[in-house]
Formats: C-alpha cells, sequence, structure tokens
C-alpha cells in the first residue's frame, strides 16, 4: 500500500506565497466592500468553508498595510497565538497578518488538506516559536512533511468525513431548533392550566434561607461544586482535603435546594441541587435555599434558567464595580414570579424536561460522533484503516 501514498512536505503540495498585498491605488479593490477575515473568525469557524457573509467592510475599515488576497479554495491555518486552527477560503477573501495560507496545488484536494491539519495540529504548534507570543512562519509550515495519498483516496477520505461531519451539523442544527422550542415552552412556567398568568408571589414566600456548613479539617475528603451562569446547573471542581482549604468551614449543598453566587449574580448563576449533587461544598458566597413543599423542585429548576429571573436579579445587585457586584439572599427572595399550583408546576416541568431530554440525547450523540470522526481521520490518514484509491478497485 505504501507504494502509492507519497513523502512530501506541504511546500511542495501547496503555494505558500500567492496572494500578495494589494495596492491602495488598486480601485478593483478599494472600491467597494471588501470580505475581510481576521484570525479570530477561523477559531470561531473552525473546519468551516468561510464565505462573504456578515464579512463585509469598507476600505477604512481595512488594515491596508497588512492585508493580503487569499483566493477561493485557500486552506487558511492560524499561525499565531491559538496555533494550527484551520478552515477554508469559500470565496476570495482579504486577511490580516496570523494566517498561513495553503493554496493547494493539482495533486491535493483543499478539504483532504485542512482535514490533514485538523488532524495533525501538532505539527504546527511544535514548531512554534517565541514564549509570549507563539507564532509559526511560513518558512516552518513550508517544512512540515506530509504522506500524501493520490487525489482519488484524498477524495475518498473526504467523502467518509465530510458525510460524519454531515451529520454532526444536522444533529447540531437540530439541538439549536430544539433550544429554541424549550426557549419559547418556558412561557408555561408562569401559566395556570387556563392559560393565564399565574398570582405573583414572592420568592421569599416560597422558599427560606437554609445554609448548614461542615468544617474543613484535615484527613476529610471533600467534592467542590461550581454554579454556572444562565441557570445552566453545577459543575463538579473536584475533591480535596479539608486542610488544603483557607475556609475554616464551607456550605453544605443539598438535593433539591436552590444555591445561588452572589458574586456577578446579574449573570444568573443560580439553580436546583440536583441528587448528584447532594453532599458537595461551596463557599459562604454560595447561599442555599430550601423551598416549601407547594413548589416542586422540578418547576423551580426550569425558572432558574429563564431571562425574567435574571433580569429581576440584575436589577437588585449592590456594588460600585461591575464584575464585584453581589446579590444577598434577602434581595433575591424580594423578587416576585407568577407561581402557578403545585399540579400544574410538575406538569410544565415534565413537558420542559421532555425537551431537555431530548436536546441532552441529540448533543451527545453529537459528541460521540465527533469522538468516532477524530478516530477515523486519524485511521484513515496514518493508514490503519486502509483505502484505496478508486482507479486500484477492481470493476
Amino acid at each position: 500500500m505504501s507504494d502509492w501514498w507519497v513523502e512530501t512536505t506541504l511546500g511542495q503540495i501547496a503555494d505558500l506565497t500567492s496572494g500578495g498585498t494589494p495596492s491602495t491605488k488598486e480601485p478593483d479593490f478599494w472600491g467597494g466592500d471588501i470580505v475581510w477575515l481576521t484570525p479570530s473568525e477561523i477559531t470561531k469557524n473552525a473546519g468551516a468553508v468561510l464565505s462573504d457573509s456578515d464579512r463585509k467592510i469598507t476600505q477604512a475599515g481595512c488594515e491596508a498595510s497588512s492585508a493580503r488576497f487569499v483566493p477561493a479554495g485557500t486552506v487558511l491555518v492560524t499561525s499565531r497565538a491559538t496555533i494550527g486552527v484551520t478552515a477554508i477560503a469559500g470565496v476570495e477573501l482579504t486577511t490580516n497578518q496570523g494566517f498561513v495560507s495553503l493554496i493547494p496545488g493539482d495533486a491535493v484536494n483543499n478539504y483532504f488538506l485542512m482535514y490533514w491539519v485538523q488532524s495533525n495540529k501538532h505539527e504546527f504548534t511544535s514548531r512554534a516559536g517565541g514564549s509570549t507570543f507563539p507564532e509559526i512562519s511560513r518558512k516552518k509550515v513550508a517544512s512540515i512533511p506530509i504522506v500524501l495519498p493520490p487525489v482519488s483516496a484524498q477524495e475518498r477520505i473526504v467523502e467518509v468525513i465530510g458525510a460524519v461531519d454531515h451529520e454532526i451539523t444536522a444533529l447540531e442544527a437540530e439541538a439549536v431548533a430544539l433550544e429554541g422550542v424549550y426557549r419559547a415552552a418556558t412561557s408555561l412556567l408562569w401559566r395556570t392550566s387556563q392559560g393565564d398568568e399565574a398570582e405573583s408571589r414572592p420568592l421569599g414566600d416560597m422558599m427560606h434561607l437554609d445554609i448548614a456548613r461542615t468544617p474543613m479539617e484535615a484527613g476529610t475528603t471533600h467534592h467542590l461544586a461550581g454554579v454556572l451562569n444562565s441557570g445552566k446547573g453545577l459543575v463538579d471542581k473536584g475533591a480535596f482535603d479539608g486542610a488544603d482549604t483557607e475556609y475554616k468551614a464551607m456550605n453544605v449543598l443539598r438535593k433539591n435546594q436552590v444555591v445561588m453566587r452572589k458574586l456577578t449574580a446579574w449573570e444568573g448563576p443560580i439553580t436546583v441541587v440536583p441528587a448528584e449533587f447532594d453532599g458537595f461544598v461551596a463557599s459562604n458566597e454560595f447561599p442555599t435555599f430550601t423551598l416549601d413543599d407547594d413548589i416542586a423542585p422540578g418547576w423551580m429548576k426550569h425558572v432558574c434558567r429563564t431571562p425574567r429571573l435574571w433580569a429581576e436579579m440584575q436589577s437588585r445587585v449592590v456594588g460600585t464595580v461591575q464584575r464585584r457586584k453581589r446579590l444577598n439572599p434577602d434581595q433575591l427572595l424580594s423578587v416576585a414570579l407568577p407561581v402557578p399550583s403545585r399540579p400544574e408546576q410538575e406538569q410544565t416541568a415534565e413537558a420542559l424536561g421532555a425537551i431537555e431530554g431530548q436536546i441532552d440525547a441529540i448533543r451527545t450523540e453529537a459528541t460521540r460522533l465527533r469522538q468516532a470522526r477524530a478516530g477515523l481521520l486519524s485511521g484513515l490518514l496514518d493508514r490503519t484503516i486502509d483505502i484505496k484509491p478508486a482507479d486500484s478497485l477492481e470493476v
């Protein structure tokens, strides 16, 4: 099989020098809108085909001294900061510094080259120079070795990986659509079974401050929890020994309690503690509240994910420095929200939970496919997974 894979370098299979800097006297270029690209565009859209949507700027917004033409089909690789992130120019673009442009020759499929870069990012990062601002030069990129199959085999690899990418994109689109459905359905949280908005009640009538403290002692293992913004839940921050913290005691989280972060509370760091976090600890910046019997924890969990609650929290924070503003427990308890009956709460929570479960299942499948894609691509490129060019197959 090795007789049809060729050992070469990126500099031999792609042009790294074409494009050039446009002259400020070129009216065809500077006369209208310019499709301008920065390295952050690639970082946000890794593996994508970049077109001109939302990227047109006028001459005044273009850094003319560092502008470079990039022909359509060019494989772009970031060469500074986050090195080795890649995408394809879908149209003629103009870029600033921070890229290496690989214009594939006739023996290279540009999608194959992008996939190869994705799977061999270490070849770029390992050659970068500079400690404060790492960067890889075009000369070093040109010297990177690559074992290249015939174009027909490249196209088959692209076809296989492209099919997986298509499925991942479809799953992501489905998840995004369901997230929109979920957001729209959260309006049901405030309504009775007749469709009317329920009577408003302050949170202080629905739950009460209830903090349990545990001492931090040597030889005692604790699990630390963090509260995510936008009501997205809790995060496991790992285990630690009681002697390894400056706190003398910490708050204990209990199942079905509400917990919030006082600091930067305007970002919505509030949630209901799930069973798997029962017994975790957090600092006194994380007060806990026990819900009254007429409030369903599942309903409250979804309430914590609504912008309506975050806006109320934001309007009550105190402090002069934005990042240091806090929300005290009594201020949270003064928030008033519509509260349906418990049976109505449970019915709405069940419906929202079903949508949420579908979203989680789709995201999990997309993650599984990404992992499988990485292994598949690696195997195709290092030839542990056999693939032959189409012209070598028997008819």
